[in-house]
C-alpha cells in the first residue's frame, strides 16, 4: 500500500503543479478577450485566429485544470444524500462513483479523443475560418486533460482505500461543509436580530 500511496502522492503533486500553472492562463484568456473586443470595437477589426486563441485557453483551462479540481474536492458534488453518511460511507460513495462512473468516461474520452488528435495532426488539419489557426493544439488538449483526470481518479482511489483500510487519513476534509449560502444566510440572520 506505501508504494500506490507514493504514487498517488506523486500524481497529486503533478496535477497540482499544473493546476497552479493553468490559472494563469485564466489571465492571459482574459488579456486576449479584451484586446480582441477592445480592437475589434474601436478599430473595427477582427482576426479569426485571435477568436480561435480564446477558445484553445478557455479549453486549456477546462481540460488540463480538472484532475486539479478532483484533487482540491472543488467538483461539483450533491450531497443530498450522502451528507447524512458517515465518513466511510461516503468514502464508499466516492469509490463507487469514482469506479463506475468517472474512470469509465474518462477512459473512453482519453481512448476515443486520442485517434481525433492523431488524425488531425497527421492530416496538418487547420481551422476551416480565414486566418484560422492551426487544429492539433487544441485536439491535443482532450486526450492529456483526461489523462490527467484519469490519473487523479486513480489517486483518489488509492486514498479512499487507504482510509478505508486503516493505512492513511481521510483524503476529504469534513469540517463545517455548510453551503456558502447557509452561512451568509446565518450572517444575515445575526445582524438583523443585533438591530431589532
Amino acid at each position: 500500500m506505501q508504494g500506490l500511496l507514493k504514487l498517488s502522492r506523486l500524481i497529486d503533486a503533478i496535477n497540482d503543479r499544473i493546476g497552479n500553472w493553468v490559472s494563469w492562463l485564466i489571465l492571459v484568456m482574459v488579456l486576449v478577450s479584451t484586446g480582441n473586443a477592445i480592437i475589434r470595437k474601436t478599430l473595427n477589426m477582427s482576426s479569426n485566429a485571435w477568436l480561435e486563441l480564446q477558445w484553445y485557453l478557455f479549453s486549456a483551462v477546462f481540460l488540463l485544470a480538472a484532475g486539479y479540481t478532483l484533487l482540491k474536492n472543488a467538483h461539483v458534488r450533491i450531497d443530498v444524500v450522502s451528507g447524512r453518511f458517515s465518513a466511510r460511507g461516503q468514502t464508499w460513495i466516492d469509490i463507487f462513483g469514482t469506479v463506475f462512473f468517472l474512470m469509465p468516461m474518462s477512459i473512453a474520452f482519453l481512448y476515443l479523443s486520442w485517434k481525433v488528435f492523431v488524425r488531425t495532426y497527421t492530416q496538418h488539419e487547420i481551422s476551416g475560418s480565414a486566418g484560422g489557426l492551426v487544429m492539433w493544439p487544441a485536439r491535443l488538449l482532450v486526450p492529456v486533460g483526461f489523462f490527467l483526470l484519469t490519473a487523479q481518479g486513480f489517486s483518489e482511489l488509492i486514498k479512499r482505500v487507504a482510509f478505508l483500510t486503516g493505512h492513511g487519513p481521510d483524503p476529504v476534509p469534513r469540517g463545517d461543509t455548510r453551503a456558502a449560502e447557509a452561512e451568509l444566510a446565518e450572517e444575515i440572520r445575526k445582524h438583523a436580530e443585533g438591530k431589532a
